[in-house]
């Protein structure tokens, strides 16, 4: 059951949508009583979609006009409707009723898709804000005590137990853990922290419980400077948006004056009647609509937005998927976005009478009793057909020591394993040092004081990435660039395997939404694709942001504006052609718009058109571009 407080905020929420719908429906069923004659009943069904449509864009350009001393195309579009039913009601011709509530219709639409957007903004800040818990468990006296993250201040001591986030920003006065960063840098691996460090609000603790000082106000931690940036970033109108509104307005002073022109000069010039020049001066509200302008836009983005999630590629809105046709420059992240984000053994070798598949199975043994990253790879790559070790035991940050088949086996890094072994093999570590020249984790595997093996482990490039970026240089995209919060060795190692121009590494999530700044300076138009948290102000940001929609996290879904919806990087490029195209047909529809409207508006001029032809024509027209716009339903 739809509890009473449940409907009543959905429809405060989704009261433009239903405004829309009522509207609609409205329209229909006083359509259908003109058609049988039942005008008492058109009558009334009429002006309710009127009312119920038109109510929001009334009032916001009635708003306009008195605060602002502004008119826009709100108010332009009621009185060109009001116009149309004036008309309808005192020349008999009724559907002229209707032609005026079709532009109340459209109108209501677009202010649906409008207050969507919004809600979208809102819940993407929503998903930020659920990153953090609501509460800490503060040292007081000796003793913890939860209290909320609004009241802790400079100084308070936290503890975090393993498996928690952290719930603030602060500074480790003791323990020691891994904690994995990717929602807020991206990097593919947990980083091991000690005392002295800083830790992230919104981070997850790994093995060891942390006692943390809080070092700056919870207000100003990591994630709510990213939760400020994305909102920042979403609010502020892109210039093109400005232009169009500054467009909007100038058009509507220009038809209403022109309209009040109309209504005066003829007498006074040319001797019409007051009756003919009122008649022509509605007929022109009318042709001058811009209703085939709208429809010149809408449809042809809609069918591109449709045929685009046929493909995969899922467009949030109809501005982004002409926007991403003009993209001159392309950001791109690293970390599940050119690569998997799935640590993967990407090469071993082994040494003596083990085989390589023995070296995997012998070091799973140990590594199966460890939840690191590494070690479930190693796990993974091993198969099946292995024993577990006993007395095993995991060092932090170095590797894992145990007995199997009660032979001491030892797993982990260079300077880990030196105490356990007798000598490291000039050939492996000539091979360990061409895996880390390529930015790859080695993992070295001793058994009995002797090195049997190494093996590497990768966050494994996307096999489609090399001949995306390929695309996309064909299509005159002119700078590609990564922008990743990983090391400087492994991104340029990605980049030069992709054929990345240039590379930003270890950059925060702040410092990522700087460059995509610098390059909106230089290139206007710029799109990022990410997956992270670490990645929405940056998303938010782009002229065109753009996520994975199987690894993004939900946050970086929310922000962007095309989601790729199987993680398929050559849709990218698919997305901009598509995007070319709705631009090229967009540009003509508005041509052939513009025309109907100078012809149709000479003919009222010159007194050879009435205004059913008006209508006809100007409803001609719209039919005519939405039909062109339907082209884009084509592969």
């Amino acid at each position: 059951m739809v509890s009473s407080r449940d409907f009543t905020r959905f429809t405060a929420e989704h009261s433009d949508t239903l405004a829309a719908v009522f509207c609609g429906v409205f329209l229909f069923l006083g359509w259908l009583a003109l058609s049988v004659d039942w005008l008492g009943w058109a009558l009334l069904l009429l002006p309710a979609a009127y009312v119920i449509g038109g109510y929001d864009s009334a009032r916001e350009g009635l708003t306009t006009l008195i605060k602002e001393q502004e008119l826009d195309v709100d108010l332009l579009m009621i009185v060109a409707a009001l116009g149309a039913a004036g008309l309808g009601l005192w020349r008999g011709e009724y559907y002229l009723i209707i032609d005026g509530g079709i532009l109340i219709l459209i109108f209501a639409i677009s202010g649906a898709l409008e207050g969507y957007a919004m809600r979208r903004t809102e819940k993407s800040i929503r998903g930020l804000m659920s990153l953090t818990p609501d509460t800490a468990r503060v040292l007081l006296g000796g003793e913890t005590e939860m209290l909320p993250i609004t009241q802790l201040k400079v100084g308070d001591e936290i503890i975090v137990k393993p498996g928690e986030l952290i719930p603030t920003d602060g500074i480790i006065i003791s323990g020691y853990s891994s904690l994995n960063q990717a929602a807020i840098t991206g990097e593919s691996l947990p980083i091991e922290k000690s005392v002295g460090d800083e830790v992230f609000a919104g981070t997850l603790n790994g093995f060891g419980a942390l006692h943390l000082q809080v070092h700056k106000p919870p207000s100003s931690s990591l994630i709510q400077r990213v939760i400020r940036l994305v909102e920042q970033a979403q609010t502020e109108a892109p210039p093109s948006q400005q232009f169009i509104e500054k467009f909007e307005r100038t058009y509507a002073r220009v038809i209403v004056v022109s309209g009040v022109l109309l209504v005066f000069l003829p007498p006074l010039i040319w001797g019409w009647s007051w009756e003919v020049t009122i008649y022509r001066a509605l007929t022109f509200l009318v042709v001058a609509s811009p209703c085939a302008l709208m429809a010149a836009i809408m449809p042809t983005l809609l069918s591109g937005i449709a045929n685009g999630a046929r493909q995969g590629i899922l467009f949030k809105n109809g501005a982004q998927l002409e926007k991403i046709g003009k993209v001159r420059a392309i950001a791109f992240d690293k970390t599940g976005t050119l690569t998997t984000g799935n640590l993967q053994v990407s090469g071993v070798i082994s040494r003596g009478e083990y085989s390589e598949a023995q070296v995997l199975k012998i070091a799973a043994a140990l590594e199966s009793c460890s939840e690191h990253p590494i070690g479930k790879a190693i796990v993974q790559a091993a198969g099946t057909g292995w024993e577990c070790g006993v007395d095993v035991q995991a060092i932090p940050g170095q590797g894992i020591v145990g007995f199997v088949n009660h032979q001491q086996v030892c797993v982990g890094n260079t300077a880990f394993i030196q105490p356990y072994v007798i000598q490291s093999p000039e050939d492996l570590q000539t091979w360990a040092q061409s895996q880390e020249n390529h930015g790859k984790t080695v993992v070295w595997v001793a058994l009995a004081q002797q090195v049997i093996g190494a093996i590497a482990i990768a966050d494994l490039i996307r096999p489609e990435a090399v001949s995306m970026i390929t695309r996309l240089r064909n299509l005159g995209v002119e700078q590609i660039v990564m922008i990743t919060g990983d090391n400087q060795r492994t991104a340029d190692n990605v980049a030069q395997t992709v054929g990345i121009d240039q590379v930003y590494a270890e950059l925060l999530p702040e410092d990522k939404l700087n460059v995509i700044r610098q390059l909106q300076q230089e290139y206007q138009t710029v799109a990022m694709v990410g997956d992270g948290i670490n990645d929405a102000p940056a998303l938010a940001q782009a002229s065109v942001g753009i996520a994975m929609g199987i690894a993004g996290s939900d946050v970086a879904l929310e922000t962007a504006d095309i989601v790729l919806m199987a993680d398929k990087l050559e849709k990218l490029a698919t997305a901009i052609e598509l995007g070319r195209r709705s631009h090229s047909i967009v540009k003509q529809n508005i041509v052939i718009a513009l025309g109907f409207i100078i012809l149709l508006l000479i003919g009222n001029f010159l007194g050879n058109i009435n205004l059913p032809i008006g209508v006809i024509g100007h409803e001609g027209s719209t039919v005519l571009v939405t039909l062109s716009g339907l082209r884009l339903l084509r592969n």
